[in-house]
């Protein structure tokens, strides 16, 4: 009698689905072959006498060999070898002289069908004494490509995890004349399936989830047929095996053993968007707009580049040249190291950075076809020019929502204060550069955080992966959020002093939009951020926390980023963390030196830099101090600390920047970000992201919060972190110019009888004449009704500028709306210049930033805790301290953390209950983490310190309150199963049968819920398969049946609900999880 499920059912139930996708199914030991022979000479050889018949059989048997024996200094240079001749082929010498040389290829690829592709299992390979049978290999044309190793799923501790170890440790070191064929590897245990090479790490292989973009994500045993399906079926692992494998150029003295697979999101995006590029080109009809790709910070956008670059250029006739945008110079090196190093793989030598913008034109003006370059946007300027009318150009846009959106004019005045030539000069950002030297190129943009400008200049979202889908699919690891803000208050005697100013300024003349300008950015200043009792603070915080964080997670190396708001912040912060901890700042190459004690671990340290453990990454300032000039260093600097913190054993691990690297900065063992920069939609989303890459060891990312984030963060996690639509944008910019085009027409009956045909025909010097002349024809008008025509000018401006900020971008604006729509921005500028007699805004902001620097006093770090203490609950003891605390907000982290863990406790038993009052805590605390809402700097200018403080206390005592209401209750609760005269646990079961009862609104009494849930308790107790079941399908599967059985005797529910099922079996699922 047959008991249980061996893995070699699994095996045959794989190998059933790679027969239903075309494999022929063979076992190895049917074949007729040495044991020391990894290729299947027979198929191989009926491959070659239909491609090519004319050949002799000591000519096939010359072709055979030189597969069999191609090889190189090591394992991995000769797996690349072979990869390169499979891919490639070669030409070969025909045995008559006479005869021309031809092309062998081992593969036909343009033609599947004609290809033998054989699946084997338990094939023998005799090797150096060593013996191996992998599970399954797949072969193309007697070529073993792929290497499947399967654990029997229902045997715990056989896992995905001893599969990858099979592969690369047995099978590397015991069978490589075998291993040096097999590009692609794949492990699987039932319930979970990936995809790898056989040179990548163990979290570096993924799950293949779709067949077909468009389906939902696969799990569980759907992985194994998705992956099969979706790039396992003979077509589609051609084409994975031809242009998604990777392998890096060789380099003298290269260490790092890389070849990687596409994931599927990276696959279908690059299917879609070389689809999109082919049907937009400028020379195919089409309007230049290849298309945008939304791909989740961190999801491999630039292998996705790359990718689309190999397809683009190999299969196509258009001989393209493909330009790489960049916006920043780190984002420049980043991808530039890349595709520099894939001139094989790209099949292309001139793959190139440049230096300058001279560099660039020369390249651009001279080439005619092929090249891949990598440049920053801003060498695209106004002495550019025309570089190239040709069609066949293609613009990579990455971080494509910034710079690179900015087309069209803006108008720049200068009046000759400063020395400068004075004028009205026309200006164009370098997005309208690039477009203008390169008017018939198409423009592709990649982008994490796509706004609708994006939309506008690139085309349509073309394909999307999401931050939640990335998370999902192990791609990133999960984010976690810790608020520790900074709290500052205010003097409420300086507060008055400020809105007496303003008042004062106001009675003077000062325009009352400029004030309220003031106060608005006043709220926001650098000062209060840069509070210097405040950084104090904080630099302690970030030492104690990130000493605590390093201990906790010993033997990973977890690197953090400090973000600050301002240059001079971040090294004043840098020179208090100095203060602190004096050692950080001692220059080493590593941490411990002495590791590194073996002769090629030695040579291997000599490629590391001495540096502090703490290191300010920013450019330098002209004005900068002495002291701050030199520590920031030079270009050449910065790219050394780029690729020292890159190095996981670094000294330098805690890097404190602004704006450099918090985007496209890929550091995975960065597993800390300490933010104290006001940050909002992409932008915030692409510097959260900075910790979420997978490295060993690292679980999550952690944001720890100085500034207050959490709204700000929420609302851009729902905008980019999932499903999000911007294409809808197309029919809002319609309205949008409907709105511009009434308020220009207005603008223009307004000014009826004035000329301003010299601001559209002159030179600088003339526009500016014009607009000084308009000027004071809005100033000389008499009122229109109730309103002066100035107000009534402004007014409609207004109007007209937001339209125009939503337009620019998109193109929609003709070059005579928008040179009139400048015109009129310029007048309104001037006229505010000119008829303002009271304080400026830049005076104003100067005199009250003083004001507030005195007033400043930081309160300390407020946060409330993760729950890791081990405080005995509900003790007399605790009761008796917590009613000691006089500090509201101490009081109040003290109940949060303690009740936290109370639930979780809880839940171990009770999983329904537990979530109840989760969510009841979790709301209280969220609104704890917003009360910024209530105080903070907005709040300096209109009520005093006192009165704030008097709300923020009042709503603190109230949320205090609903705590302690919930931890009553939840002991009430806990000890509810007393008069129910059940057991604690049986409770649990009882709760959850009442609770889907009410939910569904059927009739069960009671009496009966109380004695059904004591025979749940009674079938887990009495299971014989207590012991395994977490990691056990099938043993899972009779608990279920049992549990459905004995549900369906008792009446559970009168009518059968499998919902209601579902609902009790997760209950005793956790149960037994927790519990075992």
């Amino acid at each position: 009698m047959k008991v249980g499920y061996c893995e070699s059912e699994y095996e045959a139930a794989t190998l059933d689905l790679l027969e239903a996708e075309g494999w022929l199914r063979s076992s190895g030991d049917e074949l007729h072959r040495k044991y020391s022979e990894a290729i299947l000479e027979e198929d191989l050889n009926a491959f070659l006498s239909r491609r090519h018949p004319d050949f002799t059989e000591q000519e096939r048997s010359r072709v055979v060999f030189n597969l069999r024996n191609t090889s190189s200094n090591t394992d991995y240079l000769s797996l690349r070898s072979v990869g390169q001749l499979c891919l490639n082929g070669f030409v070969f010498d025909r045995d008559d002289t006479s005869l021309p040389s031809c092309q062998v290829d081992y593969i036909d690829f343009e033609k599947p069908n004609q290809n033998i592709f054989r699946a084997v299992s338990q094939l023998t390979i005799r090797e150096m004494g060593a013996e191996r049978r992998p599970d399954i290999l797949l072969y193309v044309n007697g070529i073993p490509l792929c290497i499947i190793e399967l654990k029997n799923p229902a045997q715990r501790q056989a896992s995905i995890s001893s599969a990858w170890e099979q592969i690369h440790i047995r099978y590397k070191r015991d069978i490589p004349s075998l291993m040096k064929f097999c590009l692609l590897s794949v492990i699987s245990d039932g319930g979970n399936t990936r995809l790898g090479t056989t040179c990548a790490p163990f979290e570096h292989y993924y799950a293949w989830k779709k067949v077909e973009n468009e389906e939902n994500a696969a799990s569980g045993l759907g992985e194994l047929q998705s992956l099969i399906k979706g790039a396992l079926a003979p077509g589609r692992f051609l084409e994975i095996v031809r242009d998604f494998v990777y392998f890096p150029d060789v380099q003298e003295g290269q260490q790092q053993e890389l070849e990687i697979v596409c994931r599927y999101p990276q696959f279908f995006a690059v299917r879609k968007l070389y689809e999109s590029i082919l049907k937009h080109l400028r020379s195919n009809g089409g309007d230049g707009k290849g298309g945008t790709y939304f791909g989740a910070t961190g999801c491999g956008k630039t292998f996705t580049m790359l990718f689309l670059a190999r397809r683009l250029i190999k299969r196509t006739s258009l001989a393209p040249t493909i330009l790489i945008i960049v916006d920043r110079e780190d984002l420049e090196t980043q991808a530039g190291k890349l595709f520099e190093t894939s001139t094989d793989f790209l099949g292309d030598e001139a793959i190139r950075s440049f230096e300058s913008r001279e560099d660039l034109k020369n390249e651009l003006l001279a080439r005619q076809s092929g090249g891949v370059f990598v440049t920053t946007v801003q060498k695209f300027c106004e002495t550019t020019g025309l570089l190239s009318r040709r069609g066949n150009i293609i613009c990579f846009s990455d971080e494509a929502h910034r710079s690179q959106l900015n087309l069209g004019e803006r108008l720049e005045i200068k009046d000759g204060s400063k020395g400068e030539k004075a004028g009205a000069f026309v200006k164009l950002g370098f997005a309208q550069y690039l477009h203008d030297a390169l008017p018939n190129a198409t423009f592709v943009g990649f982008t994490g955080t796509p706004i609708e400008d994006t939309v506008y200049v690139f085309g349509p979202v073309v394909d999307t992966y999401t931050m939640k889908q990335a998370v999902a699919d192990g791609i990133t690891v999960p984010l976690k959020y810790e608020a520790r803000l900074a709290r500052i208050v205010l003097n409420s005697e300086k507060a008055k002093e400020i809105e007496a100013y303003y008042a004062e300024c106001e009675e003077e003349g000062a325009d009352a939009e400029k004030v309220d300008k003031s106060r608005r950015a006043m709220s926001r200043l650098d000062v209060i951020l840069g509070d210097d009792d405040r950084l104090e603070r904080m630099a302690e915080d970030i030492v104690s926390h990130y000493e605590s964080y390093a201990a906790e997670h010993a033997g990973t190396a977890s690197k953090a980023m400090i973000v600050s708001s301002s240059r001079p912040i971040a090294y004043r912060l840098l020179q208090k963390i100095k203060t602190l901890r004096p050692e950080w700042f001692e220059p080493k190459r590593v941490a411990d030196e002495s590791v590194f004690n073996t002769p090629e671990l030695k040579a291997e340290l000599e490629g590391y830099q001495r540096l502090p453990m703490v290191n300010m990454v920013a450019t330098r300032g002209i004005n900068d101090p002495k002291e701050m000039f030199d520590l920031l260093g030079d270009k050449a600097h910065r790219q050394m600390l780029d690729r020292e913190f890159k190095k996981p054993l670094s000294n330098f691990r805690i890097a404190i920047v602004v704006d450099m690297w918090i985007t496209g900065f890929d550091v995975p063992c960065l597993a800390v970000l300490y933010n104290d920069k006001p940050l909002q939609r992409h932008t915030l989303i692409q510097t959260i992201s900075r910790v979420n890459r997978k490295y060993p060891g690292k679980e999550y990312g952690l944001i720890v919060d100085y500034i207050g984030i959490r709204e700000n963060m929420q609302r851009a996690l729902k905008q980019f972190g999932g499903k999000t639509d911007v294409t809808g944008g197309i029919d809002g910019l319609e309205v949008t110019y409907a709105a511009f085009a009434n308020a220009l027409q207005v603008l223009k009956d307004l000014f009826h009888g004035f000329d301003a045909r010299e601001f559209f025909t002159e030179g600088p010097m003339a526009r500016l004449l014009a607009l000084q002349k308009a000027s004071e024809f809005v100033l000389a008008q008499p009122p229109q009704g109730e309103q002066s025509f100035l107000t009534v000018f402004k007014g409609q401006v207004r109007c007209l500028k937001s339209a125009y900020g939503i337009l620019q971008p998109s193109g929609r604006l003709s070059k005579d709306e928008s040179a009139w729509a400048q015109f009129f921005m310029a007048v309104l500028e001037i006229t505010d210049k000119t008829s303002c007699s009271g304080e400026s805004l830049e005076t104003m902001n100067r005199v009250v930033e003083n004001m507030v620097s005195e007033a400043l006093q930081c309160t300390g770090i407020e946060t409330v805790l993760n729950v890791e203490g081990e405080e005995e609950l509900f003790s007399d003891k605790f009761t008796d301290e917590l009613n000691k605390i006089k500090l509201p907000h101490t009081k109040f982290q003290l109940l949060v953390k303690s009740l936290k863990k109370a639930i979780r406790e809880y839940g171990r038993t009770n999983q329904l209950k537990a979530q109840r009052f989760d969510e009841r805590l979790q709301k209280v605390v969220d609104q704890y983490n917003s009360r910024d809402n209530l105080m903070f700097a907005n709040e300096v200018a209109s009520k005093t310190v006192n009165s704030i403080q008097e709300v923020v206390r009042k709503r603190l005592n109230e949320l205090t309150e609903e705590v302690l209401a919930i931890f009553r209750q939840l002991r009430k609760d806990r000890e509810e199963f007393k008069r129910l005269g059940i057991t604690f646990e049986e409770k649990a079961f009882y709760d959850i049968l009442v609770d889907q009862r009410e939910a569904h609104g059927f009739k069960y009494p009671d009496e009966r819920c109380i004695t059904l849930s004591r025979k749940i308790k009674e079938l887990i107790d009495n299971s014989a398969v207590y012991a395994d079941w977490i990691n056990n399908d099938n043993l899972k599967a009779d608990l279920q049946a049992n549990l459905l059985i004995l549900l369906y005797t008792e009446g559970y529910p009168p009518e059968w609900d499998e919902e209601v099922f579902n609902r009790v079996m997760e209950q005793v699922r956790n149960f037994k999880t927790y519990n075992n």
